[in-house]
């Protein structure tokens, strides 16, 4: 077995649904020693294997949408990461310290490549996510995932690991003491409903009248409460695609039902037609006198979940596309719902659905236009394994640190959970089971320096640096003093 794919086995095992975070380090470090000793070797092949070994079995949830895209998928990363090594090797300095960041420079570039590309990006699988659970998580309100996987690489590639590992925990120690927000003296109470059911399903082969059943049984099992602000429930567990508009449906008259014997507002995920080729997926808030006074179309979607890229391409090759017969239509509008709150004044919340989680884009935001907390309904029922659900649970960690607000995850068999600010997982539901969670959370305002930057300044960062590394390495620029 070639050493560089152990190495990536280690970090893929630093990822949720194992989660052992100092396996992580241990595998950049590992594959930083293989790349150190290949330097006039192989690199574009150390950095392939390496890839290979972390994305196979961390991207293994891809199987449940497309096996082929899979593979696809998994040899597409590791390429980026096998030119990241190739490049790395081309640039480096004179010293391993000296190949140790440009390694990093390079490594990173290539994951925030991947935060974007192909077909808007699959940022799951990250070093940050397999960082979720560790120390370095701390500098998410500083510097995001993009900075988090730099500094894991820079720290584990180099040599002198304790002055260096000692920097970053000082920063990191710095960013969870003060990340730019406060607290107001306002507090908003959620209650979250999964309904349970079977893992493993699709769409196509559920009667979704059985999910909305599950659902609203639950709910009436809610007793009334003045201080709750809003009952959330997941991603599309409504589905009048094939009947109408939900504005039409029976299922409105017993959502706007419950929010009026709760007298607060359901947001609830819906799904509806939008012509014979299309349908929408939103997010809509349902008050108690049945007015629908908010809605957020989800604007990323999964692909090869949600819609087929190259369908006509796909379709002439063979390729099952019937299984997502129609694809969703993206949402253009900015992530946010308002809500009324119990003390009579208003909340804006950020909303999130599903995949957009792994966006630090999306959430950011919600909050730049004065979100106070953030909600991620969702729908991981198709997937088998826990590989996903685990990766967005450690995501929604991520996205309360890096905004230092609160997240509520609701998913219709799990995992639904309430994360603080600082990343604290609190109420975590199993798979499967019916249940009811609710949490008072604090309202917070102001924002990160992560949320004033955004990822597109680390971008352009990391950019900068490798332009410098490299026009160093062309003699462009002096390493000496005049």
């Amino acid at each position: 077995m070639p050493a560089p794919l152990v190495a990536g086995l280690l970090v893929a095992a630093s990822m949720p649904p194992w989660g052992w975070w100092p396996l992580g380090l241990a595998g950049l470090a590992a594959y930083a020693s293989i790349a150190h000793e290949r330097h006039a070797g192989s690199p574009f092949g150390a950095g392939f294997w390496f890839g290979i070994g972390w994305f196979l079995p961390a991207t293994a949830w891809m199987w449940f949408l497309t096996a082929p895209g899979w593979i696809a998928s998994v040899l597409l990363f590791a390429s980026m990461h096998g030119t990241a090594g190739w490049a790395a090797a081309r640039v480096t300095g004179p010293g391993r310290d000296q190949h140790a960041l440009v390694l990093a420079t390079f490594h990173a570039l290539a994951e925030a490549v991947r935060f974007s590309w192909p077909f808007g990006g699959v940022p799951l699988a990250s070093v940050a996510i397999g960082q979720s659970s560790g120390p370095l998580a701390g500098l998410a309100p500083w510097v995001g995932a993009i900075g988090i996987g730099f500094a894991a690489m820079w720290w584990a590639f180099g040599t002198r690991r304790i002055l260096r590992g000692g920097l970053v925990l000082v920063v990191a120690s710095v960013a969870t003491t003060w990340n730019g927000t406060r607290l107001t003296d306002r507090s908003a109470t959620v209650t979250i409903v999964q309904g349970g059911g079977t893992q493993g399903t699709r769409a196509v082969d559920t009667d979704p009248r059985e999910v909305v059943e599950r659902h609203l049984a639950a709910t009436r099992a809610i007793t009334p409460d003045p201080s709750r602000d809003l009952v959330l429930w997941p991603e599309n567990v409504i589905n009048t695609s094939a009947t109408g508009l939900f504005a039409d449906s029976r299922e409105r008259s017993e959502i706007a039902a419950e929010a009026e014997r709760l007298g607060v507002p359901l947001v609830v995920g819906i799904t509806e037609s939008a012509g014979a080729d299309a349908f929408t997926n939103a997010q809509v808030t349902v008050e108690p006198d049945g007015d629908i006074t908010g809605r957020y179309d989800k604007v990323r979607r999964v692909p090869f979940g949600e819609y087929v890229p190259l369908r006509g391409t796909l379709e002439a090759l063979g390729a099952p596309v019937d299984l997502v017969p129609r694809d969703a239509r993206p949402g253009d509008a900015r992530g946010w719902l308002d809500v009324p709150s119990h003390d009579g004044g208003e909340l804006r919340v950020s909303v999130a659905i599903s995949w957009e989680i792994f966006f630090g884009g999306r959430v950011n935001e919600g909050v730049a236009d004065g979100g106070s907390f953030v909600i991620n309904p969702t729908n991981g029922s198709s997937y088998t394994w826990s590989i996903l659900q685990t990766q967005q649970i450690a995501s929604s960690r991520l996205r309360a640190r890096e905004q230092g607000r609160w997240v509520a995850q609701a998913a219709p068999t799990g995992f639904s959970a309430f994360v603080s600010p600082e990343g604290s997982v609190f109420e975590r539901t199993r798979i499967g089971e019916a249940r009811v969670i609710e949490r008072r959370l604090d309202v917070r305002e102001g924002r990160t320096p992560y949320s004033r930057l955004g990822n597109a300044f680390y971008v352009w960062l990391l950019v900068a640096f490798a332009s410098v590394l490299t026009a160093r390495s062309r003699g462009y620029i002096s390493r000496e003093p005049r």
